[in-house]
């Protein structure tokens, strides 16, 4: 599964691609930025889908905890009771709390290993919304004749980035025509960044001032 920011930077190239003929002719190339965290943040879908992963973890965390403090268990008990053990009945209670251990570990990688139920949820949940996003910038791209979309939150070193250059607000309106975003009359109220306040489609929000409020 693409990764968001592997999205975000295919969605770089692929529109410097669709605008290099118009930059070859002498056309400058239009640079702006989105802030991939304040996207997702503004798409309700998404903390939800956060929230299910996160209740889904929990309750893995807890399952796979139960065996292992059951292997501490067997293993306090067969400390407390090994003097009157036998050597057979000492095998057989060593061998069952190995066993015990083992489908401890295979449970957690069943839950938490790299293919596992974890994963596989989040690509189920997630995927899906990162697709919406990589489209509706893409499309921005192309209506705004921008020939790059930076992502300010991969981890890229940026020295200086001019919020007019911010297009993170006009993603989230053109998602808003196929998915519910905030509006962004409220994602710009003092502490609307986060999801769960009132909610709606952005398309025709109003437009202001790039400035984004930060957590």
């Amino acid at each position: 599964m693409k990764t968001f920011k592997t999205l975000i930077l295919t969605a770089a190239l692929v529109c410097g691609g669709i605008m290099t003929a118009n930059a070859q002719l002498g056309g400058g190339q239009k640079i702006v930025y989105v802030d991939s965290e304040y996207i997702m943040e503004n798409i309700p879908e998404y903390g939800d889908a956060q929230e299910e992963l996160n209740a889904l973890s929990t309750k893995w965390q807890k399952e796979v905890k139960a065996v292992y403090d059951k292997v501490s268990e067997m293993y306090s008990k067969y400390q407390t009771e090994m003097l009157l053990l036998s050597e057979d009945q000492k095998r057989a209670r060593e061998q069952a709390i190995v066993d015990k251990e083992q489908e401890a570990k295979n449970l957690q990688m069943q839950y938490f290993g790299a293919e596992g139920q974890l994963y596989q949820k989040r690509t189920e949940l997630i995927q899906p919304i990162q697709e919406k996003v990589y489209t509706a910038m893409k499309e921005l791209a192309q209506q705004k004749n921008y020939s790059f979309i930076f992502d300010l939150a991969s981890g890229t070193s940026v020295l200086y980035a001019s919020d007019k250059n911010d297009v993170s607000d006009d993603v989230l309106d053109q998602l808003g025509n196929v998915m519910q975003t905030v509006r962004r009359e409220d994602r710009r109220k003092a502490g609307a960044g986060t999801v769960g306040g009132n909610t709606g489609s952005t398309s025709g929000g109003s437009k202001g001032s790039t400035v984004k409020p930060k957590k």
